[in-house]
């Protein structure tokens, strides 16, 4: 089910996409096949230690913060440097030659880049989410100020798939490149609605209020996460996603409102 925001203040119109929602969407993209995560024990800390730099979609900004402080615990001598951002700039800088340990992306279609490149490792997926809203004709209004964000990154082609299948044609004031960017313009009565995750939703508490709407089911998006080949500590890499994939990083995922892929 997905859900809309709005800002607090002036009880604006914000539609949120679900975690979960975005995975079918893109799917059917292909790249280098994602594998289905397998329960496994939580590590109990791993021998490695140094440094590596996450790079991550950025509605995973909350959930992998804490999970890199939780990583960093049981992991004396390590430390998790993250870069949040647009999947699709991300994906580009690594391909481009960015210093990185690990890519975690908001769609397939991204991750595929990075594979299709040679510059990731076989993929897992982690968790998936949907879009939320608060009344999904409002974006085909255009007395109304609308916040989307732009078709080419994974929040934004979901936002596309659902529009087409609720048969609306958007009128958005302004295209954000990644979902935080969207998300923050409804935080300031920028704009009166917008469609982001319901994670960003959920992050956001009480500054915006989402709704959820049917249409959201059709455009699940889901997230995989791979180590980098050019990783300069490799085995830190594994380590960090094994503790994702781990029932204690997932718990972490599933409190911030994302599912299982």
């Amino acid at each position: 089910m997905n859900t809309t925001l709005l800002p607090k203040a002036g009880k604006r119109l914000v539609l949120v996409a679900l975690a979960t929602v975005l995975g079918l969407l893109l799917s059917a993209c292909g790249g280098a096949e994602p594998q289905a995560i397998a329960p496994s024990p939580s590590p109990a800390g791993s021998s490695a230690g140094g440094t590596i730099t996450v790079l991550a979609a950025a509605s995973l900004t909350e959930a992998f913060n804490q999970i890199g402080k939780d990583f960093e615990a049981k992991n004396p001598g390590s430390k998790v440097t993250f870069s949040f951002g647009s999947s699709a700039t991300l994906a580009t800088q690594i391909v481009q030659g960015a210093p990185a340990d690990v890519f975690a992306a908001a769609s397939p279609a991204t991750m595929k880049a990075v594979t299709a490149a040679g510059a990731a490792n076989t993929p897992k997926d982690f968790v998936s989410n949907t879009l939320k809203i608060t009344g999904l004709k409002d974006f085909g209004d255009e007395s109304r100020r609308i916040a989307l964000c732009a078709p080419q990154v994974p929040c934004g082609a979901a936002a596309v798939k659902v529009f087409a299948d609720a048969k609306i044609v958007p009128k958005p004031d302004t295209l954000e490149q990644d979902v935080k960017a969207t998300l923050q313009k409804v935080a300031s009565d920028e704009v009166d609605a917008a469609l982001v995750y319901k994670t960003d939703v959920i992050a956001a508490g009480d500054k915006v209020d989402g709704i959820q709407f049917p249409e959201a089911q059709q455009a699940i998006n889901t997230y995989p996460i791979a180590t980098l080949k050019e990783s300069k500590n490799p085995a830190l890499a594994q380590a960090f996603v094994d503790y994702v994939l781990s029932p204690d990083g997932q718990a972490v995922l599933a409190k911030a409102g994302f599912a299982q892929p």
